[in-house]
C-alpha cells in the first residue's frame, strides 16, 4: 500500500510515526492530512535508507537542492561530495539532474548514499540515452518511456518531476501568445517537442493511469511538472502557464483517487507583486495539494546573484502558503554549480523557508530567533554560533575580524550593549 492508501484505510504508517515526531504533530493528525493529499510523504519501499519527512499543509516549509552530472562535468566523484554536502548542510530532499555519464550508475550510486527522500526527472535519462544511441528523441516511444520510468522507480527514486499537465492546448496557447522567454523547462520544451514532431499529445497525460500504475507499484510521489513555467517576469502568470495549471488541478484529483501521492510545481520567474497571488490559486485549483515552487525569482538581470533573488521569492512564496522550496545557486543559467555554489544555494533557500515558517505561525519557528536576540544581548558568541543557520561562516568570520573586546570588530567600545550593561 502507499502512503496515502495506508493513511485513507486508518493506517498509521512507521513513516508517518517519524514524520509526526520530526513535526511535533499528533500522528493522527498527520494521518488525516495525508489521507487528504494535503501532505505528502515521498518514501518508495526500495530506498532502504531513507529517513522520511512530510511535506505540505502545517508542516514546517522544506527545501530541494540539485544536483547531478551534464555532458560536459560528468565524475561521480563530484556528485558524491554535492550530495555529502546536501546532507551537512541540511537540505530535506535531493534531487539527481543527470545528463552526463553512465546515469543508471550514478542514480543507484547516489540514492545509496542518500538518507534524504531521492527525486528525478525520468525524461533527462530518456533523451540522453537515446541520443548516445545515434538517434533523435523524437523517436521515443511511449513503451520505451515507460519503460524507463519503471526501472528509475525499482532502483529506489521517491519522488519524480513528470510535466504531464503540458498539452497540446495549453502549447498553442503559448505559440499564440508568443513569449519572450518562450518553454524554458528543459522537460517542458523535450515534451513539447516531441508533441509537434509526432503531432500527437502529450503521452504522460494520454496515458496518465499507466503512470499511476507504476507510482502505485513502488509508492512513488508524483511531483506534476510545471513545463510551461514562467522563465522572464513578463511570462508571469499568462495563458500557457494558467492553461497547464488547470489540467495540473485535474490530475491532483486523478492522483488521488487512485491512491498516488502528488504534488504540483509552479513558477518559474515572476514579479514579486503575483507571488501571492500565483500561490493561493494553486491552492485553489489543485485542492490544496502540496505546492513545489523553483524560486520563484524575482528578477531576471541578477545572474550570478540568483540564489538571493529566489530568497526573495521564496519567502513570499512560502508565507503565502507554499510548502516547498527548489533551491536556486549563484551559478543559475550561468553553469554547472560546483560544491560551493550548493552550499550557498542551500543556506539561501533555508533562509527563505525559516521566514516563511515565521510568517506562517510554524510552532517553534521563532522561538529560535528569540534565543539569537537574547544571545546577542549577552554577547553569548558560543550560543549564537549553535543556533546560526551557517555555523562555518560564523566561526570563520569571528576568527578573521575578531575584536580586542568581547564585542564584535565592527563596534569595538561602541557597542551598544556594552554602552548600556547593567542599564537595563
Amino acid at each position: 500500500m502507499t502512503q496515502l492508501e495506508s493513511a485513507k484505510a486508518g493506517k498509521i504508517t512507521p513513516q508517518m510515526k517519524t514524520v509526526a515526531q520530526k513535526e511535533s504533530m499528533e500522528e493522527e493528525k498527520l494521518r488525516l492530512l495525508v489521507a487528504t493529499g494535503r501532505v505528502v510523504i515521498p518514501a518508495n519501499g526500495n530506498h532502504k535508507n531513507l529517513d522520511p519527512i512530510g511535506i505540505g499543509k502545517f508542516l514546517r516549509t522544506k527545501i530541494n537542492a540539485n544536483i547531478g552530472t551534464s555532458g560536459d562535468f560528468d565524475k561521480i566523484e563530484d556528485e558524491f561530495k554535492k550530495i555529502d554536502m546536501v546532507i551537512k548542510y541540511q537540505s530535506d530532499t535531493v534531487m539527481d539532474l543527470s545528463t552526463g555519464g553512465d546515469i543508471d550508475k550514478i542514480r543507484r550510486a547516489l540514492i545509496g548514499r542518500s538518507t534524504l527522500p531521492f527525486g528525478n526527472v525520468p525524461i533527462y535519462q530518456m533523451v540522453k540515452d537515446v541520443m548516445n544511441r545515434g538517434k533523435a528523441f523524437l523517436e521515443l516511444s511511449v513503451d520505451e518511456m515507460f519503460a524507463y520510468i519503471e526501472k528509475q522507480a525499482e532502483d529506489g527514486v521517491d519522488y519524480m518531476t513528470i510535466h504531464a499537465g503540458l498539452t497540446r492546448r495549453a502549447v498553442e496557447k503559448v505559440r499564440k501568445q508568443k513569449r519572450k522567454a518562450g518553454i524554458v523547462s528543459r522537460g517542458g520544451s523535450i515534451i513539447t517537442a516531441w508533441m509537434l514532431h509526432n503531432n500527437k499529445e502529450n503521452p504522460f497525460y494520454e496515458h496518465f493511469d499507466r503512470l499511476l500504475q507504476v507510482a502505485g507499484k513502488y509508492d512513488v510521489t508524483l511531483s506534476l511538472g510545471d513545463g510551461l513555467r514562467p522563465g522572464s517576469l513578463a511570462d508571469g502568470s499568462d495563458w500557457g502557464q494558467m492553461e497547464e495549471l488547470l489540467t495540473l488541478g485535474e490530475l491532483v484529483k486523478r492522483s488521488r483517487e487512485a491512491g498516488v501521492q502528488v504534488m504540483v510545481e509552479g513558477p518559474g520567474h515572476l514579479p514579486m507583486d503575483q507571488v501571492e497571488m500565483n500561490i493561493k490559486l494553486q491552492k485553489t485549483i489543485c485542492d490544496e495539494a502540496p505546492f513545489y515552487v523553483l524560486g520563484p525569482v524575482v528578477t531576471d538581470i541578477a545572474p550570478g546573484y540568483d540564489h538571493i533573488t529566489s530568497t526573495v521569492g521564496g519567502a513570499i512564496a512560502g508565507a503565502a502558503g507554499a510548502d516547498y522550496l527548489c533551491y536556486v545557486t549563484p551559478t543559475e543559467h550561468l553553469g554547472l554549480p560546483d560544491e560551493d555554489d550548493v552550499k550557498e544555494g542551500i543556506i539561501a533557500a533555508r533562509i527563505a523557508a525559516h521566514v516563511a515558517d515565521i510568517a506562517k505561525g510554524v510552532p517553534g519557528a521563532i522561538e529560535r530567533d528569540h534565543k539569537m536576540a537574547e544571545a546577542r544581548s549577552k554577547l553569548d558568541w558560543a550560543e549564537q554560533e549553535k543556533l546560526c543557520i551557517d555555523p562555518e561562516k560564523f566561526r570563520r568570520v569571528r576568527a578573521e575580524r575578531s575584536s580586542e573586546t568581547d564585542a564584535c570588530s565592527m563596534c569595538g567600545e561602541l557597542c551598544v550593549y556594552k554602552i548600556l550593561e547593567d542599564r537595563f
